[in-house]
């Protein structure tokens, strides 16, 4: 399923926006990019494009051990539903259903031992790849 999927970002939870900004850009060098939140995923948050092509990104909320980093696979051509309801089906913890992410959508599921996976795919992609009747 997730085999020819593509590791697309890196989620961090972080405690204060501004000071992870400034830390990533000033201390570690990365072009940091501040993207203006909205109604629906909250606050500003931050995205830094590192040379392999796996973006950090970086969301302000509770942040303690064990709830970030979260690695996230890019689904490039669609269909999060159907995989959401694949993945129940197979007895996977849905942790997140399909919800809003910025510019399109996103869920997580837990792997054996908790360990939170998200999966995105942007707005542009169909949510299910099923035909309807």
């Amino acid at each position: 399923m997730f085999g020819k999927s593509k590791l697309g970002n890196i989620c961090y939870y972080v405690s204060d926006i501004n000071k992870t900004e400034a830390f990533y850009r000033d201390v570690m060098g990365l072009d940091i990019k501040r993207m203006e939140g909205d109604a629906d995923t909250g606050g500003d948050w931050l995205i830094a494009n590192t040379a392999n092509g796996v973006d950090l990104i970086f969301f302000e909320m509770e942040s303690r051990p064990g709830n970030s980093p979260i690695i996230v696979f890019e689904i490039a051509n669609g269909g999060i539903d159907d995989i959401v309801a694949a993945l129940a089906g197979k007895g996977v913890t849905i942790v997140t259903p399909v919800s809003h992410a910025p510019g399109g959508w996103s869920s997580e599921f837990a792997d054996p031992d908790g360990h939170a996976i998200s999966m995105y795919q942007s707005a542009e992609a169909p949510r299910s790849l099923k035909k309807v009747a």
